[in-house]
């Protein structure tokens, strides 16, 4: 075939072909010398080549997932206004209540949408309100799907919920994106949530949504609301949950063949009781009871902690979420310092979700080591800079015996000739594994069972290399068979809670659904990419 070129018309370099153009882009983004600059850059190239830029994080998902994602994901967000090039997403506001459908509809994908990520904006990380900057966040969660899961990316929808910022200075900036107003009341946010998932049903009848980064009341308020009657789920609440629940499975057998000790006994303190808090804490409730204890029985292994100490059931005004676990068996004085709750729970597992850095002091984590063979330390604040221990002081104020899993990601350490690894409790683990099988089931809603299998999934994927460096988490790299074995046991999952709408599955073996699966994970074609002209 021959081209017929047009003189003016700009011409491919003749040797192109000759050249990997994949290590090219990889080289100019190794060249940007702050995260920020890599996160336009590949927000660029994503623009430019979808193709080539999903072969490019494929291959180097380790590298390039903490800049889509934690950490540097915060650091968009927060500047979102300043660095926007492009439309990315879909923003529906709250001035568009009345006609949230005829907005949705102008999302070209329309009913080959298969998932949505949907943020308001109003929690992000650790960073607070940032209103309708929050976007990216939506933007990352979906490219983590399309990597770890193969979910195909023009069945994708990231939706941010313009609904106002009480964050004066994003109010004040001239270049905000937003709608410039507070944020609406608990009714007319109720009003504007219920149309919008009513619409979301009827414009994308095969969607599944995920919340994303909603405050902490209202992450309970809208899963509990429509969880029943939409397919959504909450990543905040039950993927982080799940990807605990997980990695707790594995530190705790670990912890306990060490002391010598029964894996049931164990004693979980966690730092932080909003969402992810209090989300993970019921998640973990499944630790125990399929160990045998009653739901009684369980409860009583947890405890939590906020910014006014141990949480108690007779603290006035206590907030709705807190009250599960608020403890009954305690009447002394408040216990309002960390190192003293300690002292009187003396927990074998401590997890923060508190987004206070440093909050995990060198006395706290000696004094846990004091009383544990092997201490579980699980700092799940993101992004980094909000997280509760370095892995290094993690490391050397246990003399190594730590059993450590963080939010974000951490180097290997060197201590005293050896190297130690760290685990990282990444929601990337589970939640593209739950969309996939909710997807493919096409499951009607996402239940407890569901989530409760994805984590005992992910706990079971170990090998024997990793198990003999005391893992408690897989290499990411593996993540893609990994989402394919937790996509088998959600479905398997929602066909026992009856809650499946593809029957076909039923009639297949387990390998032979699994081939299936692995069969539908989309792949960037592999062909020499050109530059876009």
């Amino acid at each position: 075939m021959s081209l017929s070129l047009s003189a003016s018309a700009p011409r491919i370099p003749p040797f192109f072909l000759n050249t990997d153009h994949r290590q090219r882009c990889l080289a100019q983004l190794r060249s940007k010398h702050t995260g920020l600059e890599k996160y336009i850059y590949l927000n660029g190239l994503k623009e430019r080549d979808p193709n080539l830029f999903y072969e490019v994080l494929l291959g180097n998902m380790l590298e390039i997932i903490p800049i889509l994602y934690t950490p540097t994901v915060g650091d968009a967000c927060s500047n979102y206004s300043h660095i926007w090039r492009r439309p990315e997403g879909l923003y529906v506001t709250i001035e568009n209540k009345g006609h949230i459908n005829q907005v949705l509809r102008t999302w070209a994908s329309g009913q080959a949408s298969r998932i949505a990520v949907v943020t308001d904006g109003s929690r992000i990380l650790g960073l607070g309100d940032l209103g309708a900057n929050g976007l990216p966040i939506s933007i990352g969660k979906l490219d983590l799907y399309i990597a770890g899961a193969g979910i195909k990316p023009t069945t994708t929808v990231p939706i941010c919920l313009d609904l106002g910022t009480n964050t004066q200075r994003y109010l004040e900036d001239p270049l905000y994106l937003g709608v410039r107003r507070k944020r609406p009341d608990a009714a007319e946010m109720d009003e504007f949530m219920k149309e919008f998932m009513e619409a979301m049903k009827d414009v994308f009848p095969q969607l599944l949504v995920q919340f994303e980064d909603f405050s902490t009341d209202n992450a309970f308020k809208y899963l509990d609301m429509f969880r029943s009657q939409y397919r959504v789920f909450n990543d905040d609440i039950q993927g982080t949950g799940s990807v605990v629940l997980s990695g707790f499975f594995n530190a705790a057998r670990l912890a306990s063949s060490a002391a010598g000790t029964p894996i049931s006994e164990h004693r979980v303190l966690f730092f932080g009781a909003g969402s992810a808090g209090i989300g993970v804490a019921k998640q973990l409730m499944s630790f125990f009871t399929l160990l045998g204890l009653s739901e009684d029985e369980a409860k009583k292994r947890i405890y939590t902690v906020d910014s006014k100490g141990l949480i108690t059931a007779d603290r006035p005004g206590l907030q709705e979420h807190k009250k599960y676990f608020a403890r009954t068996d305690y009447d002394g004085s408040a216990l309002t310092k960390l190192i003293d709750i300690i002292e009187h729970v003396k927990p074998t597992a401590l997890l923060g979700l508190s987004t206070i850095p440093n909050a995990f002091t060198e006395d706290v984590v000696k004094l846990l080591a004091k009383t544990n063979v092997r201490p579980i330390i699980f700092p799940l604040s993101n992004p980094v800079s909000l997280c509760e221990l370095d892995y290094s002081d993690a490391i050397r104020w246990t003399n190594g015996s730590v059993i450590f899993a963080s939010g974000s990601p951490y180097k290997p350490v060197e201590f005293e000739g050896k190297i130690y690894e760290p685990g990282q409790g990444n929601n990337m683990y589970i939640f593209p594994g739950i969309g996939l099988g909710s997807i493919l089931s096409k499951a009607r809603h996402v239940t407890d069972a569901m989530v409760e299998q994805a984590a005992i999934s992910l706990a079971s994927s170990l090998t024997n290399e990793e198990k003999d460096c005391d893992l408690v988490y897989p290499r990411l790299t593996r993540i893609r068979d990994i989402s394919a074995h937790i996509a088998l046991a959600v479905i398997r999952a929602a066909q026992k809670d009856n809650v499946d709408e593809n029957a076909l599955f039923r009639g297949l073996s387990d390998d032979a659904l699994l081939e299936y699966i692995k069969a539908k994970q989309w792949q960037p074609t592999n062909i020499q990419s050109f530059p876009r002209l």
